[in-house]
Parts: C-alpha cells; sequence; structure tokens
C-alpha cells in the first residue's frame, strides 16, 4: 500500500480525536522543555562551580616540598645495610623551597606543544600588622600579566585595577576577607611582617574575591618583584610553578615526566581535585536521569492514549483490514501516529526549552560570594537538543509500536461478527 495514503488514513484518524492528539502532543512538548531547560540550567551550574575551580587552580604545579631526607646516617652505616631501620621523630632536612634554575625550566615548558602557558609564583606567609594585633596571611607574589592571562585574574579583581600590581611599586591587592578584617580601603598603607622578621609597607590597590570564603579571608597578591624585596630574595627566587595545558587530560601524565626530569615535586589537577570531579559526574547523572524519566513519563502517556484509540477504533481498523489492508499497513498507520505525535511536539519543546533557557539566563543572581556571576548560568550545548530530539523519538516510537502491534493483529471477522 502506498505510503503517502497510510499517511493520510494517520492524519484522519488523528484529526478524529484530536483533543487526545494534542494531550499527547503537549505531554511531549512539556518533557522536551522540561528535559533541554534542566540539562541546561544544571549543567550551567556544574560550568559555574567548576570554574570556580578550574579557572584559579593549574593544570600541574611544579614545587619542592618540604620533606625529610629519606637518606638517615644509619644507613649509611656498613654494618646496618641490610637490616630494615625504623627510625622515629625524623626532623625534615634544610631543603631548598625555591626552584633553582627555574629560568630553563620555564624555557623547556613553554617549547613544549602541549602546554598552553606557564606562570610563576612565589607563596609567602606573612602577619598583618594591624595596630597590636597580626592577622595571619598568605601574600602570593605572580607575574600579573601571566596570571591574568592563564587564570583570569582581573575577573576576580572586584574593586581597583589588576594592573597596578605591576605598575605601582609596593602594591598589594587584598583578598576581600582579609581587607575586610583589617578595615583596610584602597588606597590605605598596611604593614606586612614575613616569618623571618622582614618589614614592608605595602599599598592597597585593589580587593580580590574568588568566591571561596575560606581563601579570600587569607589570600592577598603582590607582584614578584614586591614579594621577592619583602622576603629578601634575590630575582631568581621562585616557589610554584604554574602550567595550563591544552588538554586537561594529559596533566597526570605530564607531571610524572617532568617530575622525573627535573627531580622535583609536581601535583595534577586529576589528583589533586578528584573529589570535587566526582561531585560533578555525581551531579550530571542526577540531570540526565532526571530528564530521561520525563521523557519516560510521556511516553507511557502517548501508549495509553494510542490504546484507547485502537480500542474506539476497532471497527475502522475491522473494515479496514475486510477491503485490503495488511497488519503491517495497520502497524504502519498507528507509528505514523506516534511518530508525527513525537516529531511535532519535540519540535515545539526544543523551541520553548530554549526559549526557556533564554528566561533563566536573564534572571538576576548577584552574590556576595560569586563577584563574577551576575545571572543564573545556562549552558546552550546542541547536544542537550541532540539528545531531547532523539529520545522524543525513541520513546514516542516504541509507545506507538506495542498498540501498533496489537492493531495489526485485529481479526475482522471477529468485529464484525461481534456488531
Amino acid at each position: 500500500m502506498k505510503y503517502s495514503l497510510l499517511l493520510d488514513i494517520a492524519r484522519s484518524l488523528m484529526v478524529a480525536r484530536f483533543k487526545q492528539t494534542l494531550i499527547a502532543a503537549v505531554g511531549v512538548t512539556f518533557s522536551i522543555t522540561m528535559f533541554v531547560a534542566l540539562l541546561g540550567f544544571m549543567n550551567g551550574l556544574n560550568m559555574m562551580l567548576d570554574d570556580l575551580i578550574l579557572n584559579r587552580t593549574p593544570h600541574i604545579r611544579f614545587y619542592n616540598e618540604i620533606k625529610p631526607n629519606p637518606l638517615q646516617p644509619i644507613d649509611l652505616a656498613s654494618d646496618y645495610k641490610d637490616y630494615f631501620n625504623v627510625i622515629r621523630s625524623v626532623k625534615p632536612s634544610a631543603s631548598r623551597i625555591s626552584i633553582h634554575d627555574n629560568a630553563a625550566i620555564i624555557k623547556t615548558l613553554k617549547e613544549d606543544p602541549r602546554v598552553l602557558g606557564v606562570a610563576p609564583k612565589i607563596s609567602a606567609q606573612v602577619f598583618y600588622n594591624v595596630g597590636t594585633i597580626d592577622i595571619t596571611g598568605v601574600i602570593n607574589g605572580i607575574d600579573v600579566e601571566a596570571e591574568n592571562s592563564l587564570f583570569f585574574f582581573e575577573n576576580y579583581v572586584t574593586e581597583g585595577n589588576f594592573a597596578d600590581l605591576k605598575n605601582t611599586a609596593n602594591s598589594i591587592i587584598l583578598g576581600k576577607g582579609a581587607a575586610d578584617r583589617m578595615l583596610a580601603e584602597i588606597g590605605d598603607v598596611i604593614q606586612a611582617t614575613t616569618a623571618s622578621g622582614n618589614r614592608i609597607q605595602l599599598k592597597v590597590v585593589g580587593y580580590y574575591q574568588s568566591g571561596l570564603g575560606e581563601l579570600d579571608n587569607v589570600q592577598s597578591y603582590a607582584s614578584i618583584e614586591t614579594t621577592q624585596k619583602m622576603l629578601g630574595e634575590p630575582a631568581s627566587y621562585i616557589t610554584d610553578l604554574q602550567v595550563k595545558l591544552k588538554d586537561l587530560d594529559m596533566a597526570p601524565e605530564m607531571a610524572r615526566e617532568y617530575a622525573s626530569v627535573f627531580d622535583i615535586d609536581a601535583d595534577d589537577i586529576q589528583t589533586v581535585n578528584a573529589q570535587f570531579e566526582t561531585g560533578t559526574q555525581i551531579r550530571t547523572l542526577i540531570s540526565y536521569a532526571v530528564g530521561v524519566t520525563l521523557l519516560v513519563v510521556s511516553g507511557f502517556g502517548i501508549y495509553n492514549i494510542l490504546n484507547m484509540m485502537i480500542y474506539e477504533k476497532m471497527d475502522t481498523i475491522a473494515i479496514l483490514k475486510a477491503i485490503g489492508f495488511s497488519g503491517r499497513d495497520v502497524n504502519v498507520i498507528f507509528i505514523n501516529i506516534a511518530l508525527i505525535i513525537g516529531i511535532a511536539g519535540g519540535s515545539v519543546g526544543l523551541l520553548l526549552g530554549f526559549l526557556a533557557g533564554l528566561g533563566i539566563d536573564q534572571i538576576p543572581f548577584e552574590t556576595d560570594a560569586l563577584p563574577t556571576i551576575k545571572t543564573f548560568p545556562v549552558d546552550f550545548n546542541p547536544k542537550y537538543y541532540i539528545i531531547g530530539g532523539i529520545f522524543s523519538l525513541i520513546t514516542t516510537y516504541m509507545a506507538g509500536y506495542f498498540p501498533a502491534k496489537k492493531a495489526s493483529a485485529v481479526d475482522p471477522v471477529d468485529i464484525i461478527r461481534g456488531k
């Protein structure tokens, strides 16, 4: 039988039961709309939370860890070389904290095609002298341009200009929490004392707020030159090398590779933030589970409606088969009904889901904890729309297949005899 004729019959049956057809289409539309909007919103939130960590975290961090010397005097004694020696209360050795020959290391890393960029840093433990009170803190000495390029430093400076760190001598950008504790305003001069007793006057040129309160209470930023001067160290003094890669997944392998080459300690982002990554995966899984559940529920609605339609159209089915339509033709008719509902409802649902995402993206969301976020985050990744469209077709097809199979098995003689 011609497919165009079967399609016309399917359309006629849908029009005859227009109210039921409309309800089924609305169910699909609502499910697809909520699926797309929910995934876009939930994954937008995931991306926002990820950015709080990933934007400020290097893919690989090179440093020299303070640790005990693995070779103790007893291990050098020939009398005990074959023994298993247990030594208690081993103290850390006076190892070098700074990275030796860091200029050559930076040059090697920058020449690696896998590396996006390198930003040197100095971490300095200090006390902020506020009257008779000392407040503990950490001043990060940074290469201002490299830090801004790789870690979006400018986005987290809520007041002041980040470039002033480079242009103004002995300047500092205070963490917002630390500034509030010291009641320090932009333009004020504060005093900081290092662990070795060096004191320096620093001019406040801005506030920094990452959204992580514990960090903002202690961390502040100054230029590398200012930090080296504060610590009384030479221009070659660097304690950390922060590396961003073009491919995040290569971080563990490259960390091991370069740690061995440079004889230095290295941390990769996957190892350091393993728990955070697991939380992101769980939130994403929950989003997909809820969205798929909505689609499956709408599929049951279509199944029930087609079942009722077949029950009410038994006479029509019997007549169609009596005049020469095969069971396969009847099957095609009712599957077409389900697919038309799925395509029409799914298309409208995708459009409404996109519009819902645009609406959510315009809702103000301002909080002191997240200074860089102004509206609710929404991810408009095309894959959500593709997945939603495919699922709408699959669920409506399966919802129509079983009723259609039942209709194709109807014996017209039994129906007519019963009438």
